[in-house]
């Protein structure tokens, strides 16, 4: 592997005819060299010198749609997990169900992720070509979409071309434009374009091109600044790449091996990074799309953290341990101290990249209290687990009363559990679009914590109010099936993760468990209420119930 390593760069230089002095495996570099010289940043080059303000689509006009928008980083963490990707072609699929069919080799894909099935149509393919996921969404009015592209806020920034810079295919060629002369929204970056797919009804479109572009450029995109994000109990850092897109940085806290104690409270765990990656793509399997995208990355702490953040209070937490490892603990809520600090080996961690929504300013957002919020207190205990019937007097309050906010309630309520996630005290919508749109499903980081039990007080909600989506209903039907079954599915989709394997097989079978706990609740209401009382139809898709008079 070294020696791949060795000569992947050289390679790529004389196929390129640079003539460069970096010719050693840095991989191998002792930590004690980060160590000399603490106290002094490396060089900046004139492009990096300048401490990145916040950016709006305004000023974006000015730089968004420049040939490298989408470049990504020519730096050896490329180049190693090049090396990485192709030596991870010759892994072969844990077995799942002892079947034959599991132990089949593996193929890169070509896309961002690691690996796919490599004999036949792999299952997650055949479950988006389904009919249950190609329900046509209504046409949209400008009232329906978060931006409207002939408003005064203009996505066509100025078309510079810079020579030195060159798109992701690394060939330098201009820029698509449409006969008025203005530049065309698929030459945008990708964030900027997940942007502009946000709508009413969805986060991003079930086949959008972008998704796949858009995860690939968290998973290698370079990171050129780097600060804390404010508030929150534990530490999350700010990202901004080359392309001036933005992410949420959750650093590896946890193995993958280790569970919650069980004397940990809900509000006292571990966020894991692991658990934002798994969720993002149990969101996009359950056809709910409400998750901002996610990806998995290792991150070198020296080069793409401490010698990029201009944030003194960040920056002052770094230290080498005693174990010669470099290690930061910034500062937070909780479990910001030297006694918690984030450590590499040596100075490469794992964390989480979840793409940046819009700018506040341009897209506000709304918080709402989840009605089946939590006391967050250790002997006390909230309305809903004392009152057997709170659910009665949630249906009459708005926005619960019309709309399919409550069955929202409800798609969050079934996605957590699946997660084991008991922290889901508040939930964001778009302001834009009122009430009649869907719950973004944010910060999952307390999912996927112990696969051991399953927390059946998450499923209260379902239980007290016995209703439920019927696209919801089928859908979970079909991932209960042999053939669509849902742990195979998130395993083979979770496989393209950077950081794969993301979740351990023990995880995997208890969504299987759990998916059959929820279909037994659902059952259960079915009998004691009827199928037309429980089952809600929907009218033009995901977008509207019907509801017959009186009934709420």
């Amino acid at each position: 592997m070294h020696i791949m390593i060795d000569l992947l760069p050289k390679l790529e230089k004389r196929a390129a005819g640079a003539d460069s002095g970096d010719n050693g495996c840095q991989c191998a570099q002792h930590p004690g060299g980060e160590a000399q010289g603490w106290g002094k940043q490396r060089a900046r080059s004139a492009a990096e010198a300048g401490w990145p303000n916040k950016h709006t689509l305004r000023i974006l006009q000015d730089f968004s749609n420049e040939p490298s928008s989408n470049l990504t980083s020519h730096s050896l963490e490329k180049i190693t997990a090049a090396a990485g990707d192709r030596a991870e072609s010759f892994r072969r699929i844990r077995p799942s169900g002892g079947k034959a069919e599991d132990h089949k080799p593996l193929i890169g894909d070509a896309s961002w992720g690691r690996t796919v099935p490599a004999h036949g149509v792999s299952r997650l393919t055949a479950l988006f070509e389904h009919p249950l996921y190609k329900v046509d969404l209504p046409s949209f009015t400008n009232d329906d979409t978060l931006f409207n592209l002939n408003t005064d806020i203009r996505f066509y920034p100025k078309a510079t071309v810079n020579p030195g810079w060159h798109n992701e295919e690394g060939n330098e060629e201009e820029e698509e434009f449409s006969p008025t002369g203005e530049v065309m929204v698929e030459s945008y970056p990708n964030w900027l374009r997940f942007h502009i797919g946000i709508n009413r009804y969805e986060m991003y479109s079930r086949h959008s091109v972008v998704l796949d572009a858009l995860l690939k450029d968290l998973a290698s995109q370079r990171i050129t600044s780097v600060a804390m994000k404010s508030g929150g109990t534990q530490l999350k850092l700010i990202m901004t790449f080359q392309n001036y897109g933005q992410a949420l940085f959750k650093p590896m806290k946890q193995t993958r091996d280790q569970e919650t104690p069980p004397d940990f409270f809900y509000f006292s765990d571990f966020e894991r990074h692991n658990a934002e990656v798994a969720a993002f793509h149990l969101d996009r399997i359950l056809d709910f799309r409400r998750v901002p995208p996610v990806a998995g990355r290792l991150v070198n702490m020296t080069r793409e953290i401490r010698d990029v953040t201009r944030d003194k209070k960040l920056w002052r937490t770094f230290f080498i341990s005693p174990a010669n490892n470099v290690c930061f603990y910034g500062e937070c809520s909780y479990y910001c101290s030297t006694e918690h600090a984030l450590c590499g080996k040596p100075d490469q961690i794992e964390g989480s990249l979840a793409a940046f929504l819009p700018d506040l300013n341009l897209a506000k957002r709304k918080t709402w209290r989840n009605p089946w919020r939590r006391s967050y207190h250790k002997r006390k205990k909230a309305e809903w687990e004392v009152d057997p019937d709170y659910c009665d007097e949630v249906k009459q309050t708005p926005p619960y009363d019309r709309g399919t906010r409550l069955l929202d309630v409800m798609d969050m309520t079934i996605f957590d559990f699946l997660m084991g996630n008991m922290d889901r005290h508040h939930y964001e919508t778009f302001e834009k679009f009122g009430n009649d749109t869907f719950i973004i499903h944010l910060d999952n980081g307390r999912g996927f914590g112990k696969h051991s039990h399953d927390e059946l007080s998450i499923l209260v909600p379902l239980s007290q109010c016995c209703r439920v989506k019927k696209s919801t209903y089928v859908r979970l039907q079909l991932l209960a099936k042999e053939e669509f079954r849902l742990s195979i599915l998130m395993e083979e989709s979770l496989l393209r993760d950077r950081l794969s394997p993301v979740l351990l097989q023990r995880h995997l079978q208890a969504l299987d468990r759990r998916l059959r706990l929820v279909l037994q609740v659902l059952e259960g209401c079915v009998e004691k209420e009827g199928y037309a009382n429980v089952v809600e139809e929907e009218v033009g898709g995901d977008t509207a119930t019907h509801r017959t008079p009186g009934h709420r």
